[in-house]
């Protein structure tokens, strides 16, 4: 199903995307006493790699050079399958969140393909924690699905967050905080935040996202920070889904509701941000298991 009246929704998003970030690092400054970046600084920092021109080593081939615009244009594809909560997506169907995350899987195919055809060790690094921790989310994200799937017995992402109401939270509450718990926790690791890494470092052995992109540079630089923002409106719209359940049927009421949720998630990041350290690599691997180990128990309360 192709719904057009929501596709002036789909711009709105890919021109706030960023916002989310700005709203995040104004947090972050506010709560270490700073007077930060202006929040529009990430719509900046994109002009200004647009105007510059890209440099490329004389090791890479196309791949690196197709990676920032192929995983670009997946998540981009992605964003037209996600509802504003009792909003409709552009496009929906039975069985969308299957396309949508496998999208989101391209997109992370390419950046890591990218990053080993530089032939760069400390990059393969990086790429290899990458599909390590993907590989680990991959599951998360379908045991959550299922669970909505269970308790609203739709298969397509437009109906099943339409009937994420406060009467669905009355009988199935216990169920649907632990799923925005298991949300939280992938959002920060899919985003490579806090506390799983640090987006600002750029120098210590244990990044993750940062240094696969290092030897991007000009407009291949400005995609991966723009697709780091479309990635991040995704799962927080997914999230703003489940924590809003307001579904009054105007797309003005229902919109601005969804609105207050980004940004409510995006405070509520800049929060952990500030407040946690990153963990050590080999904690984060123990803390998605025990997400895996919420999901299933989730499963379990919807078979009951």
């Amino acid at each position: 199903m192709i719904n057009l009246y929501a596709l002036p929704l789909v711009f709105l998003s890919l021109a706030a995307a960023p916002m989310l970030l700005g709203v995040i690092n104004r947090v972050k400054a506010i709560s270490a006493g700073r007077k930060g970046q202006p929040l529009l600084q990430v719509y900046f920092d994109l002009l200004k790699l647009l105007r510059k021109a890209a440099v490329y080593s004389r090791t890479t081939t196309w791949i690196f050079r197709a990676g920032p615009v192929i995983s670009l244009a997946g998540l981009g594809a992605a964003l037209l399958m996600v509802p504003w909560g009792g909003i409709p997506a552009t496009v929906s169907f039975a069985g969308d969140f299957i396309l949508l995350f496998y999208l989101l899987g391209i997109g992370r195919f390419f950046v890591i393909v990218a990053a080993l055809d530089t032939g760069s060790s400390f990059e393969g690094m990086g790429a290899s924690r990458e599909a390590f921790f993907s590989a680990l989310t991959e599951p998360i994200l379908f045991a959550v699905l299922i669970t909505l799937v269970r308790l609203t017995d739709e298969l397509s992402l437009t109906d099943l967050f339409y009937q994420v109401t406060p009467i669905l939270w009355t009988s199935s509450g216990a169920a649907l905080i632990l799923l925005v718990v298991i949300l939280l926790i992938l959002l920060l690791t899919e985003n490579s935040r806090i506390p799983v890494d640090d987006p600002t470092t750029h120098l210590e052995l244990t990044m993750i996202h940062e240094v696969m992109v290092l030897d991007h540079s000009g407009p291949d630089f400005a995609f991966v920070l723009y697709g780091s923002a479309l990635k991040l409106w995704i799962f927080s719209a997914l999230l703003a889904g489940l924590i809003i359940p307001v579904r009054s049927g105007s797309v003005l009421t229902d919109g601005l509701a969804f609105l207050s949720g980004m940004l409510a998630i995006s405070v509520i990041v800049g929060i952990v941000e500030s407040t946690m350290a990153r963990l050590r690599l080999l904690f984060v691997p123990r803390m998605l298991v025990g997400a895996t180990a919420i999901a299933a128990v989730c499963i379990y309360l919807t078979l009951k």
